[in-house]
């Protein structure tokens, strides 16, 4: 009788083990909204996506939201954030720092188009840091911000702590690579929200083409363009307009897109990351369509 009861106890716990595992498992997979069923992790080429509507805070779709990751020139939405909080007058002059300028040159960093020493004002250098992803506008804007750039990633990592995005660390102000700058896509989501609160980042971020001032170096101004909105596609966007937007690419972070567009006259905020970059040099933007495709099944589903 008492291996009877025995067998019945070990039985009874295999039984209780099975059901937690597939409830765990069940658990695992419920990130997507259930008014969206049609969403599947496997359409989607990026590895880390967080897509919401501003409005409500609702999520819609996730794909490893916390999981950490590299920003690459994500990270200048927080350089571009923060200096524009401590920033007077977006009409003072600052120079192009001249040390920063070569270091970023030789680092074979994206850059704006600005000489060394040049004189630009704030306008210029964070137009230059968000459009082209000019890495010495970024890392400018750093030093006359906080009189270095060590000094300015401190305030980009107190800005972290302070919006609670708590997978998030910072080493420098441009994205290039570091093993310990790191964050999620649910954080960028976050960051992105708080900055385009920001009536001077919002305008930056959905700006397509901006004019740089007149300077002796370039007396006719510089062009600077969206890497984002310019690769567009107006006749892709069937129902919906990708407003805004940045890019980041890095070898080690993949092809990234963070970008706010309109579904039906709500904003909606699209973090894609680390889709897979075979070719730096020719990258077959496979954020682009994770990212177009995303707001279409929004749209289709609102319909």
């Amino acid at each position: 009788m008492r291996r009877f009861l025995a067998i019945v106890k070990i039985l009874l716990i295999i039984t209780v083990v099975v059901f937690v595992i597939f409830r765990m498992g069940d658990k695992a997979n419920l990130n997507v909204k259930k008014d969206f069923p049609f969403f599947s992790t496997e359409e989607y080429a990026s590895q880390y996506i967080y897509v919401f509507d501003r409005e409500t805070g609702d999520v819609i779709y996730e794909k490893n939201p916390q999981s950490k990751t590299y920003p690459a020139s994500l990270t200048k939405i927080m350089t571009t954030m923060v200096a524009l909080e401590h920033i007077d007058d977006l009409s003072t002059i600052a120079p192009i720092d001249t040390e920063t300028q070569s270091e970023m040159f030789a680092n074979n960093a994206s850059m704006a188009g600005f000489n060394a020493g040049e004189s630009v004002t704030y306008r210029d250098l964070l137009y230059g840091t968000m459009l082209p992803s000019g890495a010495e506008a970024a890392n400018s804007l750093a030093i006359h911000v906080a009189g270095s750039v060590e000094g300015f990633v401190q305030m980009m990592n107190d800005k972290a702590v302070e919006l609670g995005l708590n997978s998030t660390h910072f080493t420098n102000p441009e994205g290039l690579h570091n093993k310990d700058q790191y964050t999620t896509a649910s954080d960028m989501g976050k960051l992105l929200d708080y900055a385009l609160n920001n009536e001077h980042f919002k305008a930056i971020f959905t700006k397509e083409t901006f004019l740089t001032t007149s300077t002796t170096h370039h007396p006719d101004g510089i062009l600077l363009k969206s890497t984002v909105l310019t690769s567009l596609n107006k006749d892709e966007q069937n129902g919906f307009e990708i407003i805004g937007g940045k890019s980041g690419t890095m070898d080690e972070a993949g092809q990234c897109w963070a970008t706010l567009g309109l579904v039906d006259g709500r904003e909606y905020i699209s973090i894609v990351m680390g889709a897979p970059l075979e070719d730096i040099s020719h990258p077959d933007n496979k954020q682009i369509a994770d990212t177009l495709k995303l707001y279409t099944k929004i749209k289709s589903n609102e319909l």
